[in-house]
């Protein structure tokens, strides 16, 4: 045990060093940032923004405590209209930080709020969808993991069906009237899919197949209401360019990440970043592009994700892992969706390597949680060398002098697999 707290010592040592040289100028990495505005966008949650705030505190807390520099998380600024406020201190190198969570949890809440007769119909809708579009077919072929994943809600949503059909055809053996075991039956097949349903928090069956139906109702287009969102973050976005910020960050995590595209393409393809003085960045984590971007009806999001593919001005890294089972991880979403790649100028693609990073008691532990690995992302790590959610957000180096001599990973899948290649 005395060995291994010693090699972990001295990890951590290294970890410093190697963070020192690159500021002290030893590296390519040189301080450009001492004022960003962080946009982030979560995944399909019907949680309130605390949550996120909480788990930025208790994790950034974390971090540095593992790697050596000060963070702290201050009171939320009205001025700002940021949901709080990061500094951040490394070698007498301070950065400020503001972080803007660009919500749409409401409209979360209102497709969760489908009782269970509207789930069924969501769920064979949703499997209808993409069995005929044929698109589950080329996502199995591309990434057979994030597929399973896809099915666990419509396999444990059936099983729950099976179950309530069987204890209420049991039921019905103690009747010999008709219409009395006809009452019976429908009180105990309804009271056990409620009672399933009551347990969701435990199995999350109602929440994640809402998730992929929200996605595919419109087979792949854009609900109106979302539309109007992202226009909403489009110009929340832009709003910041006209500020003082050294460094605009957008950060889209899991199905967060293709509705950042379509916010930050709207502004790519306007005038709006021509006179822009701060960097922009966008950082993916965890995305699931391909379930939409595969869709007949998804034009637009192909027309949004090439357009930010080939932009100049937003320098963009899509981080994946593969241990997270619930991404498409290390897939060029440009290349598999089948989009021209001629003068493509990202994203990035690297990988957060879970596997590595991550101490081997915490990656037995987490191994098997694949929701809480999915949000490992936005947590801290053992080891901070592959990537480190603290640093990028708060630190003093941008998104683009941070990443502008990675080389990407050498696993990226870049096979077009794609077989609807219209854009809007």
């Amino acid at each position: 045990m005395s060995g291994f707290l010693r090699l972990a010592r001295l990890d951590r040592l290294f970890i410093v060093a190697m963070r020192v040289a690159r500021w002290k100028g030893w590296g390519n990495a040189v301080e450009d940032v001492t004022r960003r505005v962080i946009f982030y966008l979560p995944r399909f949650d019907p949680f309130p923004l605390r949550r996120y705030r909480e788990l930025y505190r208790a994790e950034a807390q974390r971090q540095a405590a593992l790697a050596g520099y000060q963070i702290s998380q201050l009171l939320p600024d009205p001025a700002l209209g940021a949901d709080w406020v990061v500094d951040y201190v490394f070698e007498g190198h301070r950065t400020f930080a503001a972080f803007v969570v660009l919500g749409w949890s409401d409209l979360v809440k209102q497709a969760m709020s489908a009782g269970i007769l509207r789930t069924y119909l969501a769920l064979f809708q949703t499997l209808w969808i993409y069995i005929y579009s044929r698109a589950f077919f080329d996502l199995v072929q591309m990434r057979k993991g994030p597929v399973i994943a896809a099915l666990y809600p419509v396999v444990m949503l059936l099983g729950q069906l099976f179950i309530a059909l069987f204890t209420a055809w049991l039921v019905s053996l103690n009747f010999s009237n008709f219409w009395l075991s006809v009452l019976f039956v429908s009180f105990v097949f309804i009271a056990v899919l409620r009672g399933f349903k009551a347990l969701d928090r435990i199995f999350f069956a109602y929440y994640l197949m809402q998730d992929f139906a929200f996605s595919a109702q419109l087979r792949g287009a854009y609900p109106a209401s979302l539309q109007q969102r992202i226009a909403a973050f489009n110009a929340r976005i832009e709003n910041a360019l006209k500020e003082n910020w050294d460094e605009i960050l957008v950060v889209g995590h899991s199905s967060g990440a293709h509705i950042a595209i379509s916010a930050l393409a709207q502004i790519e393809r306007s005038a709006a970043l021509d006179e822009a003085q701060a960097n922009v960045g966008f950082l993916s984590l965890g995305q699931v592009i391909p379930v939409v971007a595969f869709l007949p009806n998804a034009g637009q999001l192909r027309r949004d994700l090439y357009d930010i593919s080939r932009s100049t001005s937003i320098y963009w890294v899509d981080i994946t892992a593969p241990g997270d089972g619930c991404s498409f991880s290390l897939c060029d979403p440009v290349a598999v969706s089948a989009l021209p790649l001629a003068g493509q100028t990202g994203p990035l693609v690297l990988s957060a390597a879970f596997s590595q990073a991550l101490s081997r008691t915490r990656w037995r532990r987490l191994r098997w949680r694949f929701f809480k690995l999915h949000f490992q992302y936005l947590c801290a790590f053992d080891e901070t060398r592959h990537y480190d959610y603290f640093e990028i957000t708060a630190g003093p180096i941008s998104l683009r002098k941070r990443f502008c001599n990675r080389k990407p990973s050498k696993q990226v899948q870049k096979i077009a697999y794609n077989r609807y290649r219209e854009i809007a």
